[in-house]
């Protein structure tokens, strides 16, 4: 198994303790995601000026093993006293254990009125939410675990859209790279957009990723919502050129147009329409980064038009088509 030995040891105490908690079979880019960009920042702080960050990856362990299988050393949570700048709850497969840790949920529960900011990424939300701190918040996590988490955590407002949320002194992110767009938002709220920039340049990602976690998963999130309608969602995909009025989509389900909507919105949450459009976007996306034109797209996926395609790439992913195109494909031929 391999090994990273003495990740992020304890180091002098500098102005912003961030501790990253871990747990077996948690999701290493969660952890190491954010811990880059703080280590970038300090990486890129002149020489003779203070470090910002101090960074500790702590567990109840003294070695987790992450989901990869790749082990991490770790710093003992229960050593962990004081005040500190932000606690980082990472997520994983592993969460699903974890969160049945009285232990872990109840360190969690302590540890947290104890720093300035807490953060969750990915699933890590889960823990959060075991605690009650999500309670009445508004906050987001993986897209594919919002529709258990709605049913798990009613209390929570989930919104499943967003890279990240910021609710007070909580903020939870989306699925796994999500954790890197936290980070950098919090350096950005600690030390000002050049540093958070020069971070984002560094590591060569968005310092603002357009549009939100909708983007990646719309086909996927609607499939796991109710498997009732995985094969009309199939056969939407494969038929976007045509007619796909209520009555159609109804006829092809074996329902009444009345009985498709009220069930469509129970195993959903959203209309038979709204299920429509996500998937001409979805394969909208697909053919745009594959390379092909605003023009062709629009037709092949459905929308009619080029303007109707663009204002729902604005809703949705808060980029216009040909934008979205030339940065996903790298060609600005229209």
């Amino acid at each position: 198994m391999p090994t990273i030995a003495h990740f992020m040891p304890i180091l002098p105490r500098l102005a912003h303790r961030v501790e990253i908690l871990t747990f077996d079979k948690g999701q290493i880019l969660d952890v190491t995601g954010p811990a880059q960009v703080f280590a970038t920042a300090n990486d890129l702080t002149p020489p003779g000026k203070p470090k910002p960050y101090e960074i500790a990856l702590v567990s109840l362990e003294p070695e987790v093993v992450t989901s990869s299988g790749i082990g991490l050393k770790t710093n003992d949570a229960r050593s962990c006293t004081g005040t500190l700048g932000t606690l980082i709850v990472s997520g994983g497969y592993g969460v699903d254990t974890a969160r049945q840790n009285g232990e872990l949920i109840d360190w969690i529960r302590r540890r947290a009125p104890l720093a300035m900011r807490t953060a969750s990424v990915c699933s890590g939300a889960i823990l959060l939410a075991e605690t009650g701190l999500l309670d009445g918040r508004k906050a987001v996590t993986h897209w594919q675990r919002c529709a258990e988490f709605k049913v798990r955590y009613p209390a929570v407002l989930l919104d499943p859209d967003p890279i990240f949320v910021r609710d007070g002194a909580i903020w939870t992110s989306a699925g796994v790279t999500a954790g890197i767009d936290l980070a950098l938002a919090m350096v950005e709220a600690d030390h000002g957009q050049p540093l958070a920039l020069a971070v984002a340049r560094q590591l060569v990602v968005f310092l603002k990723r357009p549009g939100g976690q909708g983007q990646f998963s719309t086909t996927l999130a609607l499939q796991s919502a109710d498997e009732t309608f995985e094969a009309l969602h199939g056969w939407i995909a494969a038929h976007l050129d045509r007619d796909l009025s209520l009555q159609t989509l109804a006829d092809k389900a074996g329902m009444s147009v009345r009985t498709l909507c009220r069930r469509y919105r129970q195993g959903t949450g959203r209309t038979p329409a709204e299920g429509v459009q996500l998937i001409r976007m979805e394969n909208a996306r697909r053919c745009l980064e594959e390379g092909a034109s605003v023009t062709k797209t629009a037709v092949r996926c459905g929308f009619g038009s080029t303007e109707t395609m663009r204002r729902a790439f604005l809703q949705h992913l808060g980029v216009a088509p040909q934008a979205y195109r030339d940065r996903f494909h790298g060609s600005s031929a229209g």
